[in-house]
């Protein structure tokens, strides 16, 4: 008999879940969203237009300058030939290495963007700037660290490329010069960071790739047998500590 009464039952419930869902979004107005193109009735209106388009342009734009104009090339790099050098494949994933980069770069970054912050943002927000004087406040703290970062060399080359005349002074470069400038100084730096991490563990491998072949042990993967002894040294000399040390100071 309770088996009888059991399919019914579950039948109502079933139909009574349905509709609940219906009856409350009869009950709760949803709002709607309209995006259209309507006639500008002042030049006011033209000019926040154009304000919004330039910003909406920049936030699309936001992580290529991210990673263009701060320190997180130099970290990410030197992170990726760690792991590369440790043997260890995806561990640590490329989530955590992203990550810990952003961190790492927000971190460096700091007394930058605190400087943009304050000569910046802050007079922005208050009215007492308009935007392109805010951009142009923002711009110099980010060129005076470009400028330390960046080698002379690397300077010149671009500035022959794009056939400028021989600039004076700093101010005299164009961002648009110093960019690409400090990018491949980046990655000039490291690569260097890069290769003194690879030196311990490439010894690691010639050792146990030199005692497996002594003892006949041809068959067997010399880097399964040399990746405990990468991890082992790496914990025992705190490598985490000095890694992020090493890039901190670096800069």
């Amino acid at each position: 008999m309770k088996r009888n009464h059991f399919f019914p039952t579950c039948a109502f419930l079933f139909l009574f879940f349905l509709s609940f869902p219906i009856s409350i979004s009869a009950e709760i107005p949803f709002p709607a969203i309209k995006i259209g193109v309507e006639q500008a009735k002042s030049p006011q209106d033209v000019a926040m237009s154009i304000q919004i388009l330039l910003v909406l342009t920049v936030l699309s734009l936001a992580p290529a300058i991210l990673i263009m104009t701060t320190s997180f090339t130099r970290v990410v790099i030197v992170l990726a030939f760690l792991r590369q050098g440790l043997g260890t494949q995806q561990v640590p994933p490329n989530q955590v290495l992203i990550g810990l980069s952003l961190f790492l770069t927000f971190f460096i970054m700091r007394p930058t963007f605190e400087r943009v912050e304050k000569e910046a943002l802050v007079p922005y927000l208050a009215g007492k700037m308009t935007t392109s004087e805010a951009l142009k406040k923002a711009e110099d703290p980010m060129r005076q660290f470009m400028f330390k970062q960046t080698r002379e060399k690397d300077l010149a080359l671009f500035v022959a490329l794009s056939k400028s005349s021989r600039p004076k002074t700093p101010a005299d470069i164009s961002t648009f010069v110093l960019i690409p400038a400090f990018v491949i100084g980046e990655l000039k730096k490291a690569f260097e960071m890069g290769f003194i991490i690879f030196i311990p563990f490439l010894i690691i491998d010639m050792v146990v790739a030199s005692v497996l072949m002594s003892m006949g042990m041809l068959m067997l993967p010399p880097v399964l047998i040399s990746l405990p002894f990468k991890i082992l040294l790496f914990i025992m000399v705190d490598g985490w500590n000095l890694i992020v040390r090493s890039i901190a100071l670096s800069f």
